[in-house]
């Protein structure tokens, strides 16, 4: 990590790419948001920032000079926050976005500042960039592993292939029979 965190994060990746033109038509510069740089904002669900049950957790911005801005995001321990960590381990959402106010952009609505005041988890972003890089999950005994998309399980059974034809397995002997109970005298 470029920034110096307590913990690493659940997962981290571009919030905002400099240089995208976005589906709104504006394209973030470089250095629009570079005051921000190690503030914490809300992580949210895809900008339902009116109720508080869709704050999913927190982002830590990290301004990358030529690249855009950087989040490092944490999941809280709510239900919503815990979905959002699976939807997210899973791959199921990938993609981020920003809502920021106080803009400050040129007629070609070329974004030189502005205040990031959310990240959020989003089906689609607007910039194309913003997606997720890499995604942490947390063993029971505390180690964390960077996810990438592969899984090693390890059964102890033995596997068959299916075009195989199987064999009956023995036969079995029979239970022994309990020995006849005898009335008393």
């Amino acid at each position: 990590f470029r920034m110096k965190l307590d913990k690493k994060p659940d997962f981290s990746g571009f919030a905002t790419k400099i240089g995208i033109v976005c589906t709104d038509g504006r394209t973030i510069m470089d250095g629009a948001f570079a005051h921000q740089d190690q503030k914490k904002v809300p992580l949210v669900w895809a900008h339902n920032h009116s109720d508080p049950s869709n704050i999913l957790g927190h982002v830590y911005l990290e301004h990358r000079a030529g690249e855009g801005v950087y989040a490092y995001a944490y999941f809280n321990d709510t239900p919503q926050g815990l979905n959002g960590r699976q939807l997210v381990q899973h791959g199921d959402v990938e993609s981020l976005s920003i809502y920021a106010n106080r803009l400050k952009e040129d007629p070609q609505k070329r974004v030189r500042g502005g205040d990031i005041k959310e990240v959020s988890l989003v089906l689609s972003g607007a910039n194309e960039g913003a997606k997720i890089e890499h995604v942490f999950m947390q063993h029971n005994d505390g180690t964390l592993e960077e996810m990438d998309g592969e899984a090693i399980i390890a059964l102890d059974i033995p596997l068959e292939h299916s075009d195989v034809e199987q064999e009956d397995p023995p036969a079995e002997d029979p239970p022994a029979e309990d020995p006849p109970v005898e009335d008393p005298p």
